[in-house]
């Protein structure tokens, strides 16, 4: 077998690549070709559109596009082929993320599902839950959120105060609590929820990991407009919100163990991907740089030198773990978010620097004679090295908090006991 039929999930691509000469290359030519012959006609107005701090962009549209992605055998390329998944190798999951990311195809709004629980379900989930559930996230026609953090627990998921008891009588989970910062979920079907289903439990004991529906009285999702005028983020509330006993993710109290689990498919393969798109950012940043003259500044120039050989560490740590050669799987995730959170970061502070007093020139004051509303994002207008700098300020809280990550570190990694660090 020396061609890849798209279309055809039987077709095992892990197998394939070990039949195949030059598997690698033949992989990604793939990849690009049907990209640049798919990424046509209304696709094409999606390039570069969506992703953090824009996902309000074509929303409707990339959806559509995902499941495009989806019906040519684009989607779940990880997972095994038996649930659905293309058995696709480490390499090659590289290789597509990075040929997408230089197609600059539209963010994608399946994530959640796709990286996340769907490997976790594969891993720790019952077959009858991966029955249910995996197909949903293959053809992109159910959409997740995440139920992690709480107004008291934005980084330190083992503080969740959220409670869910299971009633006898019914058969379900009553859910009663609030989530914050979720993204999407506003516009997702499902969530996966860390309550605690042990009273009188504290930190990492006593908590599960469900399944939730949206969709239903007891649900309220109240959307959080962020610095840029936009509304990814949500505030989620549950009150006497149900779910069946049976869409628990492992047994009671395994809530913990659960939620670390997926925590590590957060930090995969993606993230190469992810980092395509910042090394287009900066390109772009040394392009403007290089036409209104800013790079003739020493300072500039020195700071545009430092984050490329920043990028180069990131590419080559996100190797390294995802290699194996790793000292501890948790300090690694840890140092991952890390150095991508502070660079993301600093780089929105240097676009504005590069761009220079422009940057400086916010949203007009009315839109069309009327007041400006910047709940509405069609009236937000700013550039996008605005956006840049105003949403990286989140990169070093959202996902673990740079101060938690460096816990983390000291504790996993260098052994220091929590007086050391005091």
């Amino acid at each position: 077998m020396t061609t890849i039929n798209l279309a055809d999930r039987s077709v095992d691509l892990g197998e394939w690549a070990a039949a195949t000469p030059n598997a690698a290359e033949v992989f990604a030519a793939a990849v690009r070709d049907w990209l640049e012959a798919n990424l046509v006609g209304d696709f094409a107005e999606l390039r570069g559109r969506g992703g953090p701090g824009s996902e309000h962009e074509f929303f409707a549209e990339r959806l559509e596009w995902d499941r495009h992605l989806a019906a040519a055998g684009w989607t779940c390329l990880g997972w095994p082929v038996r649930h659905g998944g293309r058995g696709a190798t480490i390499e090659q999951r590289i290789i597509f993320h990075q040929e997408y990311a230089r197609a600059n195809a539209p963010a994608r709004v399946n994530h959640l599902g796709e990286e996340l629980l769907g490997p976790t379900l594969i891993e720790y989930g019952t077959p009858a839950q991966q029955a249910r559930f995996l197909p949903g996230i293959v053809d992109v026609t159910e959409l997740w959120a995440q139920g992690y953090s709480e107004p008291g627990a934005g980084s330190d998921l083992a503080g969740v105060a959220t409670t869910a008891v299971l009633d006898d009588a019914s058969g379900e989970w009553v859910v009663n609590g609030q989530k914050i910062w979720t993204s999407l979920a506003h516009l997702s079907q499902w969530a996966f929820v860390i309550a605690r289903t042990e009273k009188g439990s504290t930190r990492h004991r006593g908590l599960s990991f469900l399944l939730v529906p949206l969709d239903q009285p007891g649900v309220t999702i109240r959307p959080i407009q962020q610095i840029t005028g936009t509304s990814e983020f949500n505030e989620v509330f549950f009150d006497d919100a149900r779910t069946s006993a049976d869409l628990i993710v492992g047994e009671p109290g395994d809530g913990w163990k659960v939620a670390m689990g997926l925590l590590q498919f957060e930090r995969g393969v993606s993230t190469l991907g992810q980092q395509v798109g910042f090394r287009r950012e900066l390109d772009d940043i040394v392009a403007v740089a290089r036409a209104n003259g800013s790079i003739d500044d020493p300072a500039v120039a020195e700071r545009l030198r430092r984050a490329k050989v920043g990028l180069t560490v990131m590419e080559a740590n996100a190797r390294r773990t995802l290699a194996g050669d790793i000292v501890s799987e948790a300090g690694a995730a840890s140092v991952t978010k890390l150095l991508w959170g502070n660079w993301h970061r600093d780089l929105g502070e240097l676009a504005v620097a590069v761009v220079g007093a422009p940057s400086l020139i916010g949203p007009p004051a009315t839109t069309e004679g009327r007041a400006n509303d910047i709940t509405d994002p069609e009236n937000v207008e700013l550039d996008e090295w605005q956006r840049l700098l105003l949403f990286t300020r989140a990169d070093t809280i959202y996902g673990g908090s740079n101060e938690v990550q460096r816990n983390i570190i000291a504790e996993r990694v260098l052994g220091l006991p929590r007086e050391a660090r005091a």
